[in-house]
């Protein structure tokens, strides 16, 4: 086997993922924090700070997941999915700026839902891209090479906006200020990253555009709606992965809460977050080129019992040293099971509607992620331990091995 290089397209495409890493880390570390502090100086209890930040990721789920089927549909009509995909950027990247000039907790949230939506859909024509971009054999390891360089690339802007948000006082800068240059950071490297990938796509697979986008795309939704249930393999997959991937969604989102349970301060919660990314990385390039070997399937399986092995771990932590632990396990594996999903999925799909399947593909990821944080909740409560709450989890998992085990291990079954 030669030496993998990668296209001038591919590296086009994988800029991106370093692109909107850099917001979706901000959203998962940051964010939260800064909206604490414009909630407490509004006089909001702490009661009242969770449940609106609830609500308004929810919103975002609900509203992306929504938009997200209907813009998938439109985008693989030709001409559509390159124009699609630069509003969503532009508009993501707009909201993310234009968060630091919000001055009340409710501006606030109204504009971090529009930035998460645009976000979520960007990534619906993003992912649809890959089989245009690269041959089926070369998928898994574009795809991996994806997540790799977002987990790292995302660090940089990162590590600014840190510096800034901790150390804004020795800079002489006031919180907000210091802030409202952390939003531009991050919105300047998410679309700056997008520029390459738009200058050189060219969409291959597409349906011919009738007279009325949206119309056709909705006459298109209902008709792969109907598909998928004739497709046994597409089918079971997507339920496994709806499975699987709010294990893997619940363990990042609950990260914070649960790290904070264990007495862990917001500088040691923030460095065993980078830990993760940093991990991911050469981790996530190793499983694409073990792709090359092994099927993605056996790989996608083999990361499924490791989470399963990482939740039943959860049950026994104590310390912050286990906690970092954890996080180098996170890591490990967290890379692989995503990449090596989203470009297994994207052999079994017919290329001229990726658009659509993509989109019930998203809203497989994100309908899940209610599940695994109510089961975490619930159990918490009724037990009286985030330990077994956390260690449920394995439930979810085995769940989506079992079901995955059901699928034919042959590729050539997306034929059928």
């Amino acid at each position: 086997m030669g030496k993998f290089r990668l296209t001038a397209d591919e590296k086009a495409w994988i800029l991106y993922d370093v692109g909107n890493s850099a917001f979706i880390l901000l959203a998962s570390t940051i964010l939260p924090i800064y909206y604490n502090a414009l909630a407490e100086s509004a006089g909001i209890s702490s009661v009242d700070y969770l449940a609106s930040w609830g609500y308004a990721v929810s919103a975002a789920t609900l509203i992306g997941a929504a938009a997200g089927m209907v813009l998938g549909g439109i985008s693989d009509q030709k001409g559509y999915k390159k124009r699609l995909f630069a509003v969503c950027v532009a508009v993501g990247a707009a909201a993310c700026a234009a968060l630091g000039l919000a001055a009340t907790w409710q501006w606030f949230l109204g504009i971090f839902v529009a930035a998460r939506v645009a976000y979520s859909d960007s990534l619906v024509c993003y992912d649809a891209m890959l089989p245009d971009i690269t041959p089926e054999e070369r998928l898994d390891r574009v795809s991996s090479q994806g997540y790799a360089w977002g987990y790292i690339g995302s660090c940089i802007p990162f590590a600014v906006c840190l510096f800034l948000c901790l150390g804004y006082e020795t800079l002489g800068l006031s919180l907000g200020t210091a802030m409202m240059i952390a939003f531009l950071i991050t919105a300047l490297w998410w679309a700056g990253a997008a520029v390459p990938l738009f200058r050189r796509y060219r969409q291959v697979h597409y349906a011919e555009a009738g007279g009325h986008p949206v119309r056709d795309s909705f006459r298109r939704l209902g008709r792969t709606f109907s598909q998928v249930k004739g497709q046994k393999h597409i089918f079971l997959f997507l339920l496994a992965f709806f499975f699987f991937i709010d294990g893997v969604y619940t363990i990042i989102d609950m990260a914070t809460a649960y790290g904070t349970a264990l007495g862990l301060d917001t500088p040691g919660l923030l460095a065993a977050l980078l830990v993760t990314q940093v991990v991911a990385f050469p981790c996530s390039i190793l499983f694409g080129r073990l792709a090359g070997r092994f099927s993605a399937k056996r790989l996608i399986e083999i990361c499924i019992l490791a989470y399963l092995g990482i939740a039943v771990y959860g049950i026994f932590l104590q310390n912050q040293l286990q906690f970092y632990i954890l996080a180098v396990c996170v890591g490990i594996f967290q890379g692989g099971i995503q990449s090596l999903s989203r470009s297994y999925y994207a052999s079994l799909i017919p290329a001229e509607q990726a658009g659509e399947y993509f989109g019930l593909f998203d809203i497989c990821g994100k309908g899940a992620s209610f599940m695994g944080t109510f089961l975490v909740g619930a159990v918490s409560q009724a037990t009286g331990s985030m330990n077994l709450g956390v260690g449920a989890l394995a439930v979810i998992f085995g769940a989506g091995f079992v079901l995955l085990r059901a699928l034919p291990a042959a590729r050539e079954m997306h034929n059928i």
